[in-house]
């Protein structure tokens, strides 16, 4: 979705220099190969030497980040799972902050979709992984993840046999037992719906459980994402920028899905993919190349040239 319309946009005039850049990963900063090129990798370590922070904000979670973790310096840390998760991309992806999706809550917003959207099934990522149930699609399967309906995933008291093979919910007669999530914070809940419009799935459901947990989407499938109330990327991003004295007007941020939205209302200076979801297009002024073009090292590189004739 490339035209006239997404040629990229200068900022607006001011005399605030951008302190961070924060940027979604897939749709946005990534290829659509899950790839990242040599003109996005130069960009962001040139920002990083030009004193610009650079933070990798996105809906994946920790395990997900190899493809950009060698391309934060400084820092290393990156926003994870929608705002749920702060990581340390210099010590292994390690989990250094966590806004967790309460059990009794994420339990709640099941029984809420189940009745509302017959047909969803679930997903439940917790600190140390992803666990569905049977009839959740195989997007990206984990081979130690434990299967089992959503309602027992959240049970406080769910154990698993201890044997080898962690996906059977039901080892050998008599294998011994233990707690299946020990200190393994649920962050978010994952919810799909195969036959329901996306954008229709994430209105209903706003509507049914709104009240309860923060609601949002970044596939193009009807894939919906849940996390704490008031859980976001822009909570976090904003939470992280006051630890360094940034201001939000100090911001320059990129995204291209719902999940990104909040994001970009929140920053100073906010742009959106030219193959962004409408969305997100409405929600923003500016516009870059979409990000099979390298939209967001064009900002970058604009932003670096602007500083240097400045100065």
């Amino acid at each position: 979705m490339t035209d006239a319309s997404a040629t990229p946009s200068r900022g607006p005039d001011t005399a605030v220099a951008p302190r961070l850049i924060a940027t979604d990963l897939d749709g946005t900063l990534l290829h659509d190969d899950k790839t990242v090129s040599d003109r996005t990798i130069a960009a962001l370590a040139a920002a990083e030497r030009a004193g610009i922070e650079v933070f990798f904000v996105t809906g994946r979670p920790a395990r997900w980040m190899g493809v950009v973790s060698d391309h934060v310096h400084g820092h290393g840390l990156a926003i994870c799972a929608n705002g749920a998760a702060v990581v340390d991309l210099h010590r292994g992806g390690r989990i250094v902050e966590v806004s967790p999706l309460e059990r009794t809550v994420a339990l709640a917003v099941v029984e809420a979709l189940r009745g509302a959207a017959p047909g969803t099934s679930f997903a439940v990522e917790r600190t140390g992984g992803i666990h569905y149930e049977p009839q959740y699609p195989p997007l990206l399967l984990d081979p130690a993840a434990v299967v089992a309906p959503a309602e027992k995933l959240l049970a406080e008291d769910f154990v698993t046999p201890l044997c080898p093979d962690t996906s059977l919910p039901d080892g050998p007669a008599g294998a011994p037992e233990a707690p299946a999530f020990p200190d393994q914070p649920v962050l978010k809940l994952l919810a799909h719906h195969p036959e329901l419009d996306p954008d229709a799935f994430l209105a209903l459901a706003r509507t049914v459980a709104g009240g309860l947990a923060s609601f949002t989407r970044s596939s193009p499938t009807a894939l919906l994402e849940i996390s704490g109330p008031g859980v976001s990327k822009a909570g976090t991003l904003a939470h992280c920028c006051a630890e360094r004295g940034i201001a939000p007007e100090e911001v320059v941020a990129f995204g291209d899905m719902p999940n990104d939205i909040e994001m970009l209302t929140w920053a100073g200076t906010a742009y959106a993919m030219a193959n962004a979801h409408p969305d997100v297009l409405a929600a923003t002024v500016h516009r870059t190349e979409s990000n099979n073009d390298d939209g967001v090292a064009v900002v970058i590189e604009r932003i670096l040239q602007d500083g240097h004739r400045q100065r």
